[in-house]
């Protein structure tokens, strides 16, 4: 066996891979072709792709109704033409009462409204007359005063009141009575001097919007482009061949 070998060299498995043995720069890829309509490349452009059918047989049925349909006559092409027709019903019931005759109205007075008659004066009784024997006396008017403040026409002098002496500070006066300090109410500072800002500590506010769970980048499939593309792109691997490639000896 050592014969037909030169030198040290021994039938092995290759540590790493030999360009020499591979037809191919590397793994084989399954492209879609740019042609065609089935199976086309997405990242291609594709032509409108037209079919070509034969032509439909004849009918053998009519293609109307036929007289299997009955129209009737009021039927027209504005809708169904009703005439107008009345109902045949009993007499109502009539609630007869007692009504005034001829010899229940009096005509004699309507002569004066309907033939001519000369003018008729009414007698009655005489109205009492105004009696104008009591007039009015001197006593019943009044003149305005000439004196005072108050006059109508002429000028008036100043006129001076006098009044009572006021309890108001007298000598006599009570003054344990008088209020105290905390009689009064107490004045904010802010009232006489210049307020200060002011600060208020309240509970956290709420964002406002939507509180429903929303999905999150997980919850999406990218791969899928059947929106916007005829189809995802699809790659596949296939197995390496090769004619140098040794096969596996086993002792």
């Amino acid at each position: 066996m050592d014969g037909a070998f030169v030198g040290t060299w021994r039938p092995h498995r290759p540590r790493g891979p030999i360009m020499a043995q591979f037809t191919s720069p590397g793994p084989k890829y399954s492209i879609p072709g740019a042609t065609g309509f089935v199976g086309h490349s997405p990242i291609k452009s594709r032509a409108p792709a037209y079919t070509c059918r034969g032509t439909k047989p004849p009918v053998t049925s009519g293609c109307g109704p036929g007289p299997r349909y009955f129209v009737e006559p009021d039927i027209t092409r504005t809708g169904k033409y009703v005439p107008p027709g009345a109902h045949i019903r009993g007499l109502p019931k009539i609630n007869t009462e007692v009504t005034p005759g001829p010899s229940d109205y009096h005509t004699e007075t309507s002569n004066k409204h309907v033939f001519k008659c000369p003018p008729v004066q009414s007698m009655a009784f005489r109205h009492e007359a105004f009696r104008a024997d009591q007039p009015p006396g001197p006593g019943t008017y009044t003149l305005p005063r000439l004196m005072g403040p108050n006059t109508a026409y002429t000028t008036a002098s100043p006129c001076y009141s006098m009044k009572w002496k006021s309890k108001h500070d007298r000598v006599d006066a009570d003054l344990s009575k008088t209020p105290g300090p905390a009689a009064f109410p107490k004045i904010e500072v802010d009232t006489y001097k210049r307020r200060a800002p002011i600060y208020t500590m309240g509970v956290q506010t709420r964002i406002g919007g939507d509180r429903t769970i929303k999905p999150g980048p997980a919850d999406y499939r990218t791969g899928k482009v059947t929106l916007i593309k005829p189809q995802a792109p699809e790659t596949t691997f296939g197995i390496r061949h090769s004619i140098y490639t040794t096969p596996l000896i086993v002792e």
